[in-house]
Order: C-alpha cells, then structure tokens, then sequence
C-alpha cells in the first residue's frame, strides 16, 4: 500500500522445531541452516517517505536494501531507454522489484471497480515490462453493508477477474487478511480475519496466481501460530510486511493504523515469525508497514535508515 491509499484512509506461539518436524519434514529442518532468500524491500509510502523512482532506486543501494516497490505511473511514463538504463542500475546493484498494490477498488460500487478494472491490463503489461511479478492488495475484516457471505462472494468473484487479467503478464496477486479485532467489530458484519478463513477465499477463487501477504501484526492479532506458516510453501506467499504491535495493550486491544517497526517492542515473536518463513523457503519481499506516526515525522532519509536498521534485526533472526 502506499502513502496515498492504506487502510488508515478505510477508517502464543507454538515451538519452532515442533511444528518444523510435524508440518514440514526434513526438508525444513535442511532450511535451517542456509541463508534466507527473502530481500528487504523499500516501500516509502509505507513509512511516510516520498521518493520518485530514481530517488527510490538510490535511497536503496545507500542504505542497503535488496528490493523496491514499482510505481507503475512513473514506470510507465519512461522511455524505452530510460527504463533499460534503470533496470540496468538495479541489476549493477543486485536489487530486485517487490509488489506493486492492486490500482483497482474492488469493495465498492460496481461502476467503480469497472472503471478500474479496464485499466487493470494496461498496468500489468507496464509492470511486467521491467519484470515485476508481484501485486497486493488487502482485505478488511468487517463491513457495514454486505453480510459475511454476500462480502465473500464479491471479493471472489471480483477479485478472481483482477486475478486472471494480471495472471496473463506473469504476476501473482497477494492478498493480506487483517487481524485486529478493534477492526473486526467496527463495522455490523464481520469477515475475513484469519489465514484459515483467507485460505477458503483463495480457493474459493480458484485461480493459481493468488496466494497470501503475510503480515506480522495481523498473524499476531488473528491468533494464527508458526503452525500456521508452516502449513505454507513458497508458491503460497506473495510479500510479507514485518511490524511490531504496541506494548501495553492485549492482543486484542491493538490497533491497525498504530504499530511500531519490527524488533521494537518485541510483542510479536519475530524470531518464530521469521523461522518460519526461511523454513518455507519463501524467496521474495519483506516489508515495513508500521503507520507509526514517530516514524513518519522523521526527515525522510533518516525514516530509511531507521527501518532498514530494523528490518535487518528481524533478517538475522532467520540466519
């Protein structure tokens, strides 16, 4: 999500090695010991940064990171030589794209979703021209309107249409279900909120691209377990985004749009968290998604120095 469009504009853990040996077999246990292949990606409007795409690239080779978030209108305004020069400079550097979120409004009315789903191919041609192969976008766990099943079939089959469109360029699409329960009861009809209840959607879709953005904060507050992750494969996980929750407060007491960086509090079990993704051999983005106001007030080359000196705590968990 970017800086522009999130969710704030919308309004423990069971043993490691037990669940590797019971979930995931010998061939996890072998994960152990090798280098995680995820990659910490700069997404700035998640931190309250603002860059243009050549601000971002340098922004990420300064300070470390593996990977950025596309943004697809300026992508799509460069020439063919600016591109080639561009991806160029990522390769020189070894750094890779992350996911671009979903530029379709699939929760409202239908002329809305239809005005944004025809211009859905013309976006995934432009991404996957520089090579990107990862869209999100996420599902909020409560409405005022549509009941639980009336909801789910408008995420299924709307979401099933954006899914097939970006399926022809080669891109997944990831889908992040959000775990507080303050968010849960916000609305009269609940909905999705866990990973298990998120599987059904996915399956219910029925399309082989789609699969999961896991989220720290939201696996914490739904009550989900490394069990869980563990019930995982690469193929099922799009991106993830690593946060802490705000010590003080019960699980379900925490809030969406405030959070804090990973390792901060130290609330959410990172350790398990990031275990479980090298042992599912997950290989793409991991994310900052904080909404962490301290944060956002920061200059914003010094919000990318700190988040990546967080981020690069939670990596080493996975070593």
């Amino acid at each position: 999500m970017t800086k522009n469009t999130n969710r704030r504009t919308f309004i423990k853990n069971t043993s490691i090695l037990m669940a590797a040996t019971a979930g995931t077999g010998p061939a996890a246990l072998r994960n152990m010991g090798m280098k995680p292949k995820f990659r910490i990606c700069l997404n700035p409007g998640n931190i309250g940064a603002s860059f243009d795409q050549e601000t971002l690239l340098n922004m990420a080779i300064k300070y470390g990171y593996q990977a950025i978030n596309p943004n697809v209108k300026a992508l799509a305004v460069m020439s063919d030589a600016e591109r080639e020069s561009y991806l160029e400079k990522m390769k020189n550097n070894d750094i890779t794209w992350g996911s671009a979120g979903l530029p379709v409004d699939f929760r409202n009315d239908e002329k809305k979703y239809r005005d944004d789903i025809v211009g859905l191919a013309t976006a995934a041609e432009t991404l996957a021209s520089v090579g990107v192969t990862r869209m999100n976008t996420w599902i909020m766990p409560s409405n005022e309107l549509y009941t639980y099943n009336e909801n789910f079939k408008l995420h299924r089959n709307r979401l099933r249409e954006a899914a097939n469109i970006i399926g022809h360029y080669g891109i997944r699409l990831g889908l992040e279900y959000v775990g507080p329960k303050t968010l849960l009861t916000r609305s009269k009809y609940s909905f999705i909120r866990t990973m298990a209840e998120g599987k059904e959607l996915i399956a219910a879709m029925g399309e082989p691209n789609v699969g999961f953005v896991l989220d720290s904060f939201h696996w914490y507050c739904a009550g989900d377990t490394t069990t869980d992750l563990l019930t995982l494969e690469n193929k099922d996980v799009v991106v993830v985004d690593l946060n802490d929750a705000r010590s003080g407060l019960s699980v379900d007491e925490q809030i969406d749009g405030q959070r804090e960086l990973p390792m901060a509090t130290g609330v959410i079990p990172m350790a398990d968290f990031m275990q479980a993704l090298k042992q599912i051999d997950y290989d793409g983005p991991i994310r900052a998604e904080p909404f962490n106001q301290p944060l956002r007030d920061m200059d914003d080359e010094q919000a990318v120095k700190v988040t990546y000196d967080a981020m690069k705590k939670a990596y080493d968990l996975a070593h």
